[in-house]
């Protein structure tokens, strides 16, 4: 569903929360190794997800990433999802075909739509901070 960009993206920031909820500011190489993701394509993403201010990156020896503590609960998946990937989930073809619609559907059409209603509906309301506390609690994993 969602390109390899949006999952890196999602992971980085789910692992930021959970440090970000000890007030820790953590490097970018720290972010990549905790959440087993490329180091140069963790940074690019980092960059686009503090130009929307989802994260706040601060320089200097103590510097690095964080989200700010007001912030920890607010933080709904759909703002990640619109910053890296835009509106791609919500639109085109299950199929992947040029041109899919109620008056010329695919097979998958009418199903499809379910699903992504479903799916709208999932990252309008899951937090990252609820993400990061499954991940806290060990009831989630974020590397395998």
């Amino acid at each position: 569903m969602f390109s390899k960009s949006c999952e890196y993206g999602i992971k980085a920031i789910i692992y930021i929360t959970t440090q970000s909820l000890e007030g820790r500011r953590i490097k970018v190489g720290e972010i990549a190794e905790n959440s087993d993701l490329p180091l140069a394509f963790t940074a690019k993403l980092l960059g686009i997800l503090t130009k929307v201010n989802i994260v706040r990156s601060q320089t200097g020896p103590n510097g690095g990433f964080y989200i700010e503590p007001e912030r920890l609960r607010e933080i709904k998946l759909e703002e990640i999802v619109a910053a890296i990937d835009g509106n791609s989930v919500y639109e085109g073809c299950g199929l992947g075909l040029s041109h899919c619609d109620a008056e010329n559907p695919c097979p998958l059409h009418n199903d499809f739509i379910k699903i992504r209603t479903e799916l709208k509906t999932m990252l309008k309301t899951t937090t990252v901070f609820d993400l990061a506390m499954k991940l806290k609690s060990g009831e989630t994993v974020l590397v395998r």
